[in-house]
């Protein structure tokens, strides 16, 4: 029915009506392709930029991870480094050490020497001939004293040989035996690596005693501990003086080994 209005509507243009009709039918299905296609395209376009997209944040994670071991090697790099800087310090003190030890080992040699030098009962060191000492020898109770010291040394008891020494001092200021006591009591705080009051006692007993036959042995304890401070042009110093100041005594010997050993 509504063909038939149509068709008396448009009466001889009828056909002309259908031939738009169909054109426009086809405009559209012609631009709904055309749309499609351009769907696609952008689809297409967008598969692209994400392909490549991808692409690159594979590359940035190639580059990161390339980074990264640019790190761990200047790390590393960095690591060895101070690991041979240890190794260096660790050398020099086991350097150090060896020479210590040395030393150390003469010094205990020599004291080891002079331990069995002594007499079961320990002497009197001979004084000069104007003291009273030299005609008269220790009374016995500054004798026994002085052995029950010098015991104590001997057996490593030193905190408790420097305190017997001390009070030996005090209570016999003028005896025969107060050098050997003032020089073992420097001698008990070298042993003790107490290099500083070793040092001090030793020119104690010079400043007191300057003609007892130990000093040049307290100038060798001397420069031992200046060694062992570390002040080693002191010590040279302390071993010249030995061997310009006492020349033939076993201390010059010594020292002049000492010297040689230094150059």
């Amino acid at each position: 029915m509504l063909l038939g209005v149509i068709r008396s509507r448009f009466g001889k243009r009828f056909p002309l009506f259908l031939f738009l009709l169909a054109a426009q039918a086809h405009a559209g299905l012609f631009d709904d392709d055309v749309a499609r296609k351009k769907i696609d395209e952008q689809q297409q376009e967008i598969q692209k930029l994400k392909a490549d997209l991808d692409d690159v944040e594979a590359r940035l994670k190639k580059l990161e991870g390339s980074q990264a071991m640019i790190d761990l090697a200047s790390r590393i790099q960095s690591q060895n480094a101070d690991i041979a800087a240890l190794r260096g310090k660790i050398e020099e003190l086991n350097y150090g050490l060896d020479a210590s030890q040395k030393r150390q080992k003469d010094f205990y040699l020599d004291l080891d020497t002079r331990l069995r030098r002594i007499e079961p009962t320990v002497a009197a060191e001979p004084a000069p001939a104007s003291s009273p000492a030299a005609v008269m020898p220790p009374a016995g109770g500054e004798n026994s004293a002085y052995e029950a010291d010098f015991n104590l040394f001997k057996i490593g008891n030193y905190t408790g040989a420097i305190a017997g020494f001390t009070d030996f001092l005090k209570k016999y200021p003028s005896s025969a035996l107060a050098p050997s006591a003032q020089y073992w009591i420097g001698n008990a705080y070298f042993a003790m690596r107490d290099f500083k009051n070793a040092i001090a006692a030793q020119r104690a007993l010079m400043v007191n005693y300057p003609e007892s036959q130990k000093v040049p042995d307290a100038l060798i304890n001397i420069a031992s501990s200046q060694q062992e401070l570390g002040k080693m042009g002191d010590a040279k110093k302390t071993l010249e003086s030995v061997v310009s100041k006492y020349p033939s005594s076993d201390a010059a010997a010594k020292a002049k080994r000492r010297l040689d050993s230094l150059k």
